[in-house]
Protein backbone atom coordinates (compact mmCIF):
# COMPACT_ATOMS: atom_id res chain seq x y z
CA UNK A 1 0.00 0.00 0.00
CA UNK A 2 2.70 2.51 0.93
CA UNK A 3 4.52 1.85 -2.33
CA UNK A 4 1.47 3.04 -4.21
CA UNK A 5 1.50 6.24 -2.15
CA UNK A 6 5.22 6.91 -2.60
CA UNK A 7 5.43 6.23 -6.32
CA UNK A 8 2.21 7.78 -7.57
CA UNK A 9 2.43 11.28 -8.90
CA UNK A 10 -1.05 12.76 -8.46
CA UNK A 11 -3.99 12.38 -6.12
CA UNK A 12 -7.43 12.46 -7.76
CA UNK A 13 -10.25 13.17 -5.34
CA UNK A 14 -13.85 13.57 -6.38
CA UNK A 15 -15.28 17.07 -6.43
CA UNK A 16 -18.31 15.91 -8.36
CA UNK A 17 -18.62 13.12 -10.88
CA UNK A 18 -15.01 13.10 -12.02
CA UNK A 19 -11.56 12.90 -10.45
CA UNK A 20 -9.57 16.06 -9.76
CA UNK A 21 -5.90 15.98 -10.79
CA UNK A 22 -4.91 19.11 -8.74
CA UNK A 23 -5.67 17.28 -5.51
CA UNK A 24 -2.18 15.86 -5.03
CA UNK A 25 -0.53 19.24 -4.68
CA UNK A 26 -3.27 20.51 -2.39
CA UNK A 27 -3.07 17.41 -0.20
CA UNK A 28 0.70 17.77 0.15
CA UNK A 29 0.45 21.49 0.86
CA UNK A 30 -1.93 20.57 3.68
CA UNK A 31 0.26 17.73 5.00
CA UNK A 32 3.80 18.49 3.76
CA UNK A 33 5.45 16.04 6.18
CA UNK A 34 3.20 13.10 5.27
CA UNK A 35 5.19 10.10 3.97
CA UNK A 36 2.95 10.03 0.90
CA UNK A 37 4.29 13.49 0.00
CA UNK A 38 7.98 12.64 0.27
CA UNK A 39 9.41 12.86 -3.23
CA UNK A 40 6.07 12.62 -5.02
CA UNK A 41 2.38 12.59 -4.25
CA UNK A 42 -0.38 10.06 -3.46
CA UNK A 43 -2.32 8.27 -6.18
CA UNK A 44 -6.00 8.46 -7.01
CA UNK A 45 -6.43 5.25 -4.98
CA UNK A 46 -5.93 7.27 -1.82
CA UNK A 47 -9.57 8.37 -2.20
CA UNK A 48 -10.88 6.24 -5.06
CA UNK A 49 -11.41 2.60 -5.86
CA UNK A 50 -11.22 3.78 -9.48
CA UNK A 51 -12.28 7.30 -10.50
CA UNK A 52 -15.01 8.35 -10.15
CA UNK A 53 -15.94 5.62 -7.60
CA UNK A 54 -14.76 6.67 -4.14
CA UNK A 55 -13.38 4.49 -1.39
CA UNK A 56 -14.51 4.98 2.21
CA UNK A 57 -12.07 7.83 2.85
CA UNK A 58 -13.09 9.68 -0.31
CA UNK A 59 -16.76 9.15 0.49
CA UNK A 60 -16.20 10.70 3.91
CA UNK A 61 -14.60 13.77 2.34
CA UNK A 62 -17.35 14.42 -0.19
CA UNK A 63 -19.92 16.04 2.18
CA UNK A 64 -17.30 18.54 3.34
CA UNK A 65 -16.17 19.63 -0.15
CA UNK A 66 -17.88 23.01 -0.65
CA UNK A 67 -21.32 21.74 0.44
CA UNK A 68 -24.14 23.27 -1.57
CA UNK A 69 -21.91 24.41 -4.44
CA UNK A 70 -22.94 23.28 -7.95
CA UNK A 71 -21.20 20.14 -9.27
CA UNK A 72 -18.79 19.53 -10.82
CA UNK A 73 -16.52 21.92 -8.94
CA UNK A 74 -13.95 23.82 -10.94
CA UNK A 75 -10.32 22.93 -10.23
CA UNK A 76 -9.92 26.30 -8.47
CA UNK A 77 -12.97 25.81 -6.24
CA UNK A 78 -11.99 22.23 -5.53
CA UNK A 79 -8.44 23.22 -4.55
CA UNK A 80 -9.79 25.90 -2.23
CA UNK A 81 -12.29 23.54 -0.56
CA UNK A 82 -10.11 20.44 -0.14
CA UNK A 83 -7.99 21.53 2.88
CA UNK A 84 -11.13 22.32 4.85
CA UNK A 85 -12.63 18.95 3.94
CA UNK A 86 -9.46 17.09 4.90
CA UNK A 87 -9.31 18.76 8.30
CA UNK A 88 -12.99 18.09 8.88
CA UNK A 89 -12.41 14.32 8.75
CA UNK A 90 -9.05 14.16 10.58
CA UNK A 91 -10.54 12.76 13.78
CA UNK A 92 -12.71 10.22 11.97
CA UNK A 93 -11.71 6.60 11.31
CA UNK A 94 -12.90 6.02 7.74
CA UNK A 95 -11.79 2.39 7.47
CA UNK A 96 -12.73 1.36 11.02
CA UNK A 97 -9.29 0.03 11.95
CA UNK A 98 -9.10 1.94 15.23
CA UNK A 99 -6.70 4.60 13.91
CA UNK A 100 -7.83 8.12 13.00
CA UNK A 101 -7.51 9.44 9.46
CA UNK A 102 -4.96 12.04 10.60
CA UNK A 103 -2.69 9.49 12.26
CA UNK A 104 -2.78 7.29 9.16
CA UNK A 105 -1.89 10.27 6.95
CA UNK A 106 0.97 11.19 9.28
CA UNK A 107 2.26 7.62 9.53
CA UNK A 108 2.01 6.75 5.84
CA UNK A 109 -0.71 4.11 6.00
CA UNK A 110 -4.02 4.19 4.13
CA UNK A 111 -7.08 5.73 5.81
CA UNK A 112 -9.22 3.67 3.40
CA UNK A 113 -7.74 0.22 4.06
CA UNK A 114 -8.38 -1.55 7.39
CA UNK A 115 -5.42 -3.87 6.77
CA UNK A 116 -3.06 -0.90 6.45
CA UNK A 117 -2.32 0.32 9.96
CA UNK A 118 0.70 1.96 11.61
CA UNK A 119 3.11 -0.39 13.32
CA UNK A 120 4.38 0.70 16.70
CA UNK A 121 8.08 0.03 16.32
CA UNK A 122 8.53 0.75 20.01
CA UNK A 123 6.98 -2.62 20.77
CA UNK A 124 10.00 -4.51 19.48
CA UNK A 125 11.22 -6.77 22.27
CA UNK A 126 14.86 -7.71 21.99
CA UNK A 127 14.71 -10.47 24.57
CA UNK A 128 17.69 -12.72 25.16
CA UNK A 129 19.37 -13.52 21.84
CA UNK A 130 23.07 -14.41 22.01
CA UNK A 131 23.46 -14.29 18.22
CA UNK A 132 22.16 -10.86 17.16
CA UNK A 133 21.30 -7.45 18.56
CA UNK A 134 17.57 -7.79 17.86
CA UNK A 135 15.68 -4.57 16.99
CA UNK A 136 18.85 -2.66 16.11
CA UNK A 137 21.33 -2.73 13.25
CA UNK A 138 23.63 -5.71 13.68
CA UNK A 139 26.58 -5.91 11.32
CA UNK A 140 26.89 -9.68 11.88
CA UNK A 141 23.32 -10.18 10.67
CA UNK A 142 23.84 -7.80 7.73
CA UNK A 143 27.09 -9.56 6.77
CA UNK A 144 25.43 -12.96 6.61
CA UNK A 145 22.50 -11.54 4.68
CA UNK A 146 24.79 -9.70 2.27
CA UNK A 147 26.66 -12.85 1.23
CA UNK A 148 23.39 -14.65 0.61
CA UNK A 149 21.79 -11.76 -1.30
CA UNK A 150 24.74 -10.74 -3.47
CA UNK A 151 26.85 -13.90 -3.81
CA UNK A 152 24.15 -16.52 -3.30
CA UNK A 153 26.11 -18.45 -0.65
CA UNK A 154 26.12 -18.22 3.15
CA UNK A 155 29.31 -17.37 5.03
CA UNK A 156 31.34 -20.26 6.35
CA UNK A 157 31.82 -20.80 10.06
CA UNK A 158 35.39 -19.58 9.74
CA UNK A 159 34.25 -16.40 7.98
CA UNK A 160 31.69 -15.69 10.70
CA UNK A 161 34.23 -16.19 13.45
CA UNK A 162 36.71 -13.92 11.71
CA UNK A 163 34.02 -11.27 11.18
CA UNK A 164 32.96 -11.35 14.84
CA UNK A 165 36.56 -10.67 15.90
CA UNK A 166 36.74 -7.44 13.86
CA UNK A 167 36.21 -3.95 15.25
CA UNK A 168 33.03 -2.06 14.32
CA UNK A 169 34.79 -0.02 11.63
CA UNK A 170 36.58 -3.08 10.27
CA UNK A 171 33.28 -4.94 10.01
CA UNK A 172 31.81 -2.21 7.83
CA UNK A 173 34.95 -2.17 5.69
CA UNK A 174 34.72 -5.93 5.26
CA UNK A 175 31.08 -5.66 4.23
CA UNK A 176 31.97 -3.01 1.64
CA UNK A 177 34.69 -5.23 0.22
CA UNK A 178 32.40 -8.26 0.07
CA UNK A 179 29.69 -6.24 -1.64
CA UNK A 180 32.10 -5.07 -4.32
CA UNK A 181 33.28 -8.65 -4.81
CA UNK A 182 29.81 -10.17 -4.94
CA UNK A 183 28.32 -7.76 -7.45
CA UNK A 184 30.78 -9.21 -9.96
CA UNK A 185 29.68 -12.78 -9.24
CA UNK A 186 27.67 -14.85 -11.70
CA UNK A 187 24.89 -15.00 -9.14
CA UNK A 188 24.52 -11.23 -9.33
CA UNK A 189 25.28 -10.25 -12.93
CA UNK A 190 25.09 -13.48 -14.94
CA UNK A 191 22.34 -14.72 -17.20
CA UNK A 192 19.20 -15.18 -15.08
CA UNK A 193 21.05 -13.72 -12.08
CA UNK A 194 19.76 -11.11 -9.65
CA UNK A 195 20.09 -8.20 -12.07
CA UNK A 196 18.21 -10.13 -14.73
CA UNK A 197 15.53 -10.88 -12.16
CA UNK A 198 15.09 -7.14 -11.59
CA UNK A 199 14.81 -6.62 -15.35
CA UNK A 200 12.11 -9.26 -15.95
CA UNK A 201 9.04 -7.00 -15.42
CA UNK A 202 10.63 -4.23 -17.49
CA UNK A 203 11.45 -6.43 -20.48
CA UNK A 204 8.63 -8.98 -20.14
CA UNK A 205 10.32 -11.77 -22.11
CA UNK A 206 8.30 -14.24 -24.17
CA UNK A 207 10.32 -17.35 -25.02
CA UNK A 208 8.17 -18.26 -28.01
CA UNK A 209 9.18 -14.96 -29.67
CA UNK A 210 12.86 -14.95 -28.69
CA UNK A 211 15.27 -14.14 -31.52
CA UNK A 212 19.02 -13.83 -31.76
CA UNK A 213 21.87 -16.34 -31.75
CA UNK A 214 21.10 -17.76 -28.29
CA UNK A 215 17.92 -19.62 -27.22
CA UNK A 216 16.09 -18.52 -30.37
CA UNK A 217 12.53 -19.58 -31.10
CA UNK A 218 11.22 -20.64 -34.53
CA UNK A 219 8.82 -17.68 -34.23
CA UNK A 220 11.64 -15.20 -33.56
CA UNK A 221 10.57 -11.59 -33.16
CA UNK A 222 13.57 -9.95 -31.48
CA UNK A 223 16.49 -10.73 -29.19
CA UNK A 224 15.56 -9.39 -25.78
CA UNK A 225 18.86 -10.56 -24.30
CA UNK A 226 20.18 -7.24 -25.65
CA UNK A 227 17.75 -5.50 -23.29
CA UNK A 228 18.95 -7.52 -20.31
CA UNK A 229 22.54 -6.72 -21.22
CA UNK A 230 21.96 -2.96 -21.36
CA UNK A 231 20.03 -3.05 -18.10
CA UNK A 232 22.78 -5.00 -16.33
CA UNK A 233 25.54 -2.79 -17.74
CA UNK A 234 23.80 0.35 -16.48
CA UNK A 235 23.69 -1.09 -12.95
CA UNK A 236 27.41 -2.00 -12.71
CA UNK A 237 30.79 -0.38 -12.05
CA UNK A 238 29.57 3.14 -11.27
CA UNK A 239 27.87 3.38 -14.66
CA UNK A 240 24.96 5.81 -14.91
CA UNK A 241 21.74 3.88 -14.24
CA UNK A 242 19.76 6.43 -16.25
CA UNK A 243 21.28 5.08 -19.44
CA UNK A 244 18.83 2.21 -19.40
CA UNK A 245 16.47 4.92 -20.71
CA UNK A 246 18.86 7.19 -22.57
CA UNK A 247 21.73 5.13 -24.04
CA UNK A 248 22.67 5.69 -27.66
CA UNK A 249 24.59 2.40 -27.62
CA UNK A 250 23.86 -1.28 -27.06
CA UNK A 251 25.65 -3.83 -24.89
CA UNK A 252 27.16 -7.20 -25.69
CA UNK A 253 27.31 -10.00 -23.12
CA UNK A 254 30.16 -12.48 -23.00
CA UNK A 255 29.95 -15.66 -20.92
CA UNK A 256 32.33 -17.69 -18.73
CA UNK A 257 32.78 -15.34 -16.97
CA UNK A 258 29.96 -12.91 -17.73
CA UNK A 259 31.16 -9.55 -18.98
CA UNK A 260 29.24 -6.67 -20.54
CA UNK A 261 30.73 -4.25 -23.07
CA UNK A 262 29.43 -1.43 -25.24
CA UNK A 263 28.75 -1.93 -28.95
CA UNK A 264 27.29 0.66 -31.27
CA UNK A 265 24.99 -1.38 -33.53
CA UNK A 266 24.79 -5.16 -33.13
CA UNK A 267 23.12 -7.14 -35.93
CA UNK A 268 20.10 -7.79 -33.70
CA UNK A 269 19.20 -4.06 -33.48
CA UNK A 270 17.89 -1.66 -36.12
CA UNK A 271 17.27 1.78 -34.57
CA UNK A 272 19.35 4.65 -35.93
CA UNK A 273 21.48 6.36 -33.30
CA UNK A 274 19.79 9.81 -33.20
CA UNK A 275 16.44 8.23 -32.27
CA UNK A 276 17.67 5.74 -29.68
CA UNK A 277 16.46 5.97 -26.10
CA UNK A 278 17.97 3.00 -24.31
CA UNK A 279 15.73 0.00 -23.84
CA UNK A 280 12.62 2.04 -24.61
CA UNK A 281 13.58 1.90 -28.30
CA UNK A 282 15.13 -1.56 -28.43
CA UNK A 283 13.89 -3.85 -31.19
CA UNK A 284 12.10 -6.04 -28.63
CA UNK A 285 10.37 -3.12 -26.92
CA UNK A 286 9.08 -1.66 -30.14
CA UNK A 287 7.97 -4.91 -31.74
CA UNK A 288 6.39 -6.29 -28.59
CA UNK A 289 4.87 -3.18 -27.00
CA UNK A 290 4.02 -1.14 -30.12
CA UNK A 291 3.04 -4.15 -32.24
CA UNK A 292 0.32 -3.08 -34.72
CA UNK A 293 -0.77 0.11 -32.93
CA UNK A 294 -1.16 3.41 -34.69
CA UNK A 295 -0.95 5.34 -31.40
CA UNK A 296 1.41 3.28 -29.17
CA UNK A 297 -0.30 3.78 -25.82
CA UNK A 298 0.87 0.39 -24.56
CA UNK A 299 4.52 1.20 -25.26
CA UNK A 300 4.23 4.52 -23.43
CA UNK A 301 2.41 2.98 -20.46
CA UNK A 302 4.98 0.18 -20.20
CA UNK A 303 7.93 2.59 -20.21
CA UNK A 304 6.17 4.78 -17.61
CA UNK A 305 5.54 1.76 -15.41
CA UNK A 306 8.84 -0.10 -15.94
CA UNK A 307 11.32 2.73 -15.54
CA UNK A 308 9.41 5.42 -13.64
CA UNK A 309 7.38 3.16 -11.36
CA UNK A 310 4.03 4.72 -12.31
CA UNK A 311 1.12 2.52 -13.41
CA UNK A 312 -1.60 4.49 -15.13
CA UNK A 313 -3.96 1.51 -14.87
CA UNK A 314 -3.77 2.02 -11.10
CA UNK A 315 -4.38 5.77 -11.46
CA UNK A 316 -0.74 6.59 -10.70
CA UNK A 317 1.22 9.43 -12.25
CA UNK A 318 -1.76 11.30 -13.65
CA UNK A 319 -0.81 14.76 -14.94
CA UNK A 320 -3.77 15.83 -17.04
CA UNK A 321 -2.99 18.01 -20.03
CA UNK A 322 -5.49 20.72 -20.96
CA UNK A 323 -7.58 19.80 -23.99
CA UNK A 324 -6.67 16.12 -23.77
CA UNK A 325 -7.44 13.46 -24.75
CA UNK A 326 -8.01 14.46 -28.37
CA UNK A 327 -8.73 10.86 -29.45
CA UNK A 328 -6.82 11.08 -32.73
CA UNK A 329 -7.42 7.38 -33.45
CA UNK A 330 -11.11 7.40 -32.50
CA UNK A 331 -10.61 4.87 -29.71
CA UNK A 332 -13.41 6.35 -27.60
CA UNK A 333 -11.06 7.65 -24.91
CA UNK A 334 -12.97 10.91 -24.42
CA UNK A 335 -15.76 9.13 -22.57
CA UNK A 336 -15.98 10.19 -18.89
CA UNK A 337 -14.83 6.78 -17.63
CA UNK A 338 -11.68 6.92 -19.80
CA UNK A 339 -10.73 10.57 -20.00
CA UNK A 340 -9.27 10.90 -16.50
CA UNK A 341 -6.41 8.53 -17.39
CA UNK A 342 -6.13 9.27 -21.10
CA UNK A 343 -5.64 12.99 -20.48
CA UNK A 344 -2.23 11.83 -19.23
CA UNK A 345 -1.66 8.65 -21.26
CA UNK A 346 -2.32 10.03 -24.72
CA UNK A 347 0.14 12.96 -24.42
CA UNK A 348 2.65 10.43 -23.04
CA UNK A 349 2.14 8.37 -26.20
CA UNK A 350 2.52 11.05 -28.87
CA UNK A 351 6.36 10.96 -28.84
CA UNK A 352 6.14 7.27 -29.87
CA UNK A 353 4.22 8.32 -32.99
CA UNK A 354 6.96 7.56 -35.53
CA UNK A 355 8.43 4.46 -33.90
CA UNK A 356 7.41 1.46 -35.94
CA UNK A 357 6.26 -1.80 -34.44
CA UNK A 358 5.00 -4.69 -36.55
CA UNK A 359 3.44 -4.08 -39.96
CA UNK A 360 3.13 -6.23 -43.06
CA UNK A 361 5.99 -8.52 -44.07
CA UNK A 362 6.49 -6.57 -47.28
CA UNK A 363 7.46 -3.64 -45.03
CA UNK A 364 9.70 -5.75 -42.79
CA UNK A 365 12.63 -3.38 -43.36
CA UNK A 366 10.73 -0.68 -41.40
CA UNK A 367 10.11 -2.79 -38.30
CA UNK A 368 11.55 -1.36 -35.08
CA UNK A 369 12.80 1.75 -36.81
CA UNK A 370 12.05 5.44 -36.62
CA UNK A 371 9.87 6.17 -39.65
CA UNK A 372 9.12 9.83 -40.38
CA UNK A 373 5.45 10.26 -41.24
CA UNK A 374 4.74 6.73 -40.02
CA UNK A 375 1.05 7.41 -39.46
CA UNK A 376 0.63 9.10 -42.84
CA UNK A 377 2.35 6.19 -44.59
CA UNK A 378 1.03 3.13 -42.75
CA UNK A 379 -2.15 4.21 -40.92
CA UNK A 380 -3.81 6.95 -43.01
CA UNK A 381 -7.24 5.34 -42.67
CA UNK A 382 -7.12 4.59 -38.94
CA UNK A 383 -9.34 7.64 -38.37
CA UNK A 384 -10.12 10.91 -40.17
CA UNK A 385 -7.72 12.84 -37.91
CA UNK A 386 -5.01 10.25 -37.19
CA UNK A 387 -2.42 12.16 -39.22
CA UNK A 388 -2.92 15.19 -36.96
CA UNK A 389 -1.31 13.28 -34.08
CA UNK A 390 1.69 15.36 -32.96
CA UNK A 391 5.11 13.99 -32.12
CA UNK A 392 5.52 16.44 -29.26
CA UNK A 393 3.91 15.31 -26.02
CA UNK A 394 4.05 15.67 -22.25
CA UNK A 395 5.75 13.89 -19.36
CA UNK A 396 4.87 14.86 -15.77
CA UNK A 397 2.91 17.75 -17.31
CA UNK A 398 6.11 19.06 -18.94
CA UNK A 399 6.24 19.50 -22.72
CA UNK A 400 8.70 17.21 -24.54
CA UNK A 401 9.45 17.53 -28.24
CA UNK A 402 10.12 13.85 -28.97
CA UNK A 403 10.83 10.46 -27.42
CA UNK A 404 14.53 11.17 -26.86
CA UNK A 405 13.61 14.17 -24.73
CA UNK A 406 10.82 12.13 -23.07
CA UNK A 407 13.42 9.59 -21.96
CA UNK A 408 15.86 12.25 -20.76
CA UNK A 409 13.24 14.04 -18.67
CA UNK A 410 12.08 10.74 -17.22
CA UNK A 411 15.59 9.55 -16.38
CA UNK A 412 16.36 12.81 -14.56
CA UNK A 413 13.17 12.71 -12.50
CA UNK A 414 12.61 11.81 -8.86
CA UNK A 415 10.30 9.07 -10.13
CA UNK A 416 13.20 7.28 -11.82
CA UNK A 417 15.37 7.43 -8.69
CA UNK A 418 12.51 6.27 -6.48
CA UNK A 419 11.58 3.41 -8.80
CA UNK A 420 15.22 2.29 -9.15
CA UNK A 421 15.87 2.18 -5.41
CA UNK A 422 12.49 0.54 -4.79
CA UNK A 423 13.50 -2.34 -7.09
CA UNK A 424 16.57 -3.05 -4.95
CA UNK A 425 14.71 -2.46 -1.69
CA UNK A 426 12.14 -5.09 -2.61
CA UNK A 427 14.83 -7.52 -3.77
CA UNK A 428 17.09 -7.13 -0.74
CA UNK A 429 14.83 -6.10 2.14
CA UNK A 430 12.06 -8.35 0.89
CA UNK A 431 9.17 -5.90 0.62
CA UNK A 432 8.37 -2.34 -0.51
CA UNK A 433 9.43 0.36 1.96
CA UNK A 434 7.11 0.40 4.95
CA UNK A 435 6.01 3.52 6.81
CA UNK A 436 8.64 2.80 9.46
CA UNK A 437 11.34 2.49 6.80
CA UNK A 438 10.33 5.59 4.89
CA UNK A 439 12.96 7.93 6.32
CA UNK A 440 15.79 5.55 5.42
CA UNK A 441 14.28 4.92 2.01
CA UNK A 442 13.99 8.61 1.20
CA UNK A 443 17.56 9.26 2.27
CA UNK A 444 18.74 6.37 0.09
CA UNK A 445 17.00 7.44 -3.12
CA UNK A 446 17.94 11.09 -2.68
CA UNK A 447 21.61 10.16 -2.24
CA UNK A 448 21.34 7.85 -5.27
CA UNK A 449 20.18 10.80 -7.36
CA UNK A 450 22.44 13.42 -5.79
CA UNK A 451 25.59 12.30 -3.97
CA UNK A 452 26.01 9.05 -5.89
CA UNK A 453 25.07 10.41 -9.33
CA UNK A 454 22.97 7.36 -10.24
CA UNK A 455 25.63 4.80 -9.36
CA UNK A 456 23.84 1.65 -8.22
CA UNK A 457 27.02 0.32 -6.63
CA UNK A 458 27.35 3.35 -4.38
CA UNK A 459 23.66 3.27 -3.53
CA UNK A 460 23.91 -0.37 -2.48
CA UNK A 461 26.66 0.51 -0.01
CA UNK A 462 24.12 2.87 1.59
CA UNK A 463 21.31 0.33 1.48
CA UNK A 464 23.23 -2.40 3.35
CA UNK A 465 23.78 0.08 6.18
CA UNK A 466 20.08 0.80 6.69
CA UNK A 467 18.28 -0.61 9.70
CA UNK A 468 15.68 -1.99 7.30
CA UNK A 469 18.38 -4.27 5.87
CA UNK A 470 20.57 -4.93 8.89
CA UNK A 471 18.24 -5.18 11.89
CA UNK A 472 17.26 -8.78 12.80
Amino acid sequence: MLRRLILAATLCLAGGALAKPPAGGVFCATYPSAPACTGQQPSCNYCHIAPPQRNVFGAGLEPHLAPGAPRPLSDTDFGYALPTALRAVETEDADGDGVSNLVEIQRGTSPADPSSVPVDTGRCQAGDNPQYDVCRYDARFAYKRLLLDFCGVPPTYAQLQEFRALSADARLARMDAELDRCIHSEFWLGKNGQLWKLAHPKIRPVGSLKGGPEDASPNALADYYDDYSLYAYAQLDDHDAREVMTAKYYVRRESNPTRYSVVQTPPTQTMDEPHRAGNITSRWSLLYFVMFSALPRNAAAQAYRAYLGLDIAKQEGLFSVAGEPRDYDHAGVTSPTCAACHATLDPLSYPFRNYQGVVSFKDFNTWARYVPNRLETFFPNASPIITQTPEAGYLFGQPVKDLVEWARVGANSDAFAIASVTDYWKLLVGHPPSAEENAEFVTTWKRFKGTHQYSVRRMLHDLIRTEAYGAP
